[in-house]
């Protein structure tokens, strides 16, 4: 474990406040540190703070709440077992302001991956196995060398809990992921280069109501609704407010509303709404072929 952090003091004779590696963190380059059990602490990128400090309205909902100094929302701390997807949205990653070196190494990037093809590809990954108690990992050097069809294969893993499917998501990850599209629809001249967007759900069901193996209620159980390996509990589908779906690292976001950018950008973000359109589009694949 990395060693832990202290923060300079807000105030004068305040005492410092202990920062520790957040477990979570599932992709990036910077290293994201816990401030508390509901907020991070994250690198300061001046781009990053003028995104957060001219956030549309409406955009809100689809970040993590943003609390000055870059302090984060943590996104991960209302779930027992955070599930964690990290995806690179879009066609193109490198901002205006790259040198040249980069902007190549980041079309590379994006030409040998499914950026190209499809506008997103996996950047981490974590999810729980019911059967083994443990999380799985997927980091983004594997996530550059997936097709098209083993893109589709890690979403349906990271939704696969190690015995089933957990099909009770796909429908409130569907809508919010439209809900997101719509937004951007409407925005003008923003551009996400580099950004990621996180899908999050609780890996560990919790028990709605314990019963005795031999009571005559356990006979009503369907199959789907008991655990085959204890026949004992009765789990509850956590529905919509279990999935979170939220856009992150905006260090090389641009818009008009940013006076001193070289580059103007007109319209929507077409390479983002590309990948969120083929987001939806391999999640309903996956919805419909088994069976929700």
């Amino acid at each position: 474990m990395s060693p832990a952090f202290r923060a300079m003091d807000v105030e004068p004779r305040a005492k410092g406040i202990l920062l520790e590696p957040f477990v979570h963190q599932v992709g990036g380059h910077s290293c994201v540190l816990r401030f508390n059990e509901t907020t991070l602490c994250k690198p300061l990128v001046p781009r990053e703070h003028q995104f957060y400090e001219t956030l549309p309205a409406e955009m809100r909902k689809f970040t993590p709440q943003y609390k000055e100094f870059i302090l984060l929302e943590n996104l991960t701390s209302r779930y027992e077992v955070p599930c964690v997807l990290d995806l690179k949205m879009g066609t193109r990653q490198h901002g205006d302001d790259a040198s040249e070196e980069k902007a190549a190494n980041q079309i590379r990037k994006c030409q040998q991956s499914t950026s190209a093809v499809i506008g997103v590809r996996v950047c981490g990954m974590q999810v729980y196995q019911a059967g083994s108690g443990q999380l799985m990992f997927m980091n983004k050097y594997h996530g550059r060398k997936l097709s098209v069809q083993g893109f589709k294969e890690a979403l349906f893993q990271f939704f696969h809990n190690g015995r089933y499917l957990r099909r009770e998501l796909l429908g409130p990850v569907l809508k919010k992921l439209a809900e997101l599209k719509a937004v951007l629809e409407r925005q003008e001249s923003y551009r996400f280069y580099s950004s990621s967007l996180l899908v999050i759900y609780d890996g560990k069901e919790r028990p709605e109501v314990a019963l005795d193996s031999d009571a005559e209620d356990l006979e009503d159980l369907s199959e789907e609704s008991a655990d085959e390996s204890a026949g004992a509990y009765a789990y509850k589908p956590l529905g919509a407010s279990s999935v979170d779906v939220r856009m992150i690292d905006f260090a090389h976001t641009t818009c008009r509303l940013y006076g001193e950018d070289s580059v103007v950008h007109e319209g929507q973000d077409a390479g983002y709404i590309f990948g969120l359109q083929s987001l939806i589009d391999i999640v309903t694949e996956i919805s419909e072929e088994s069976g929700e």
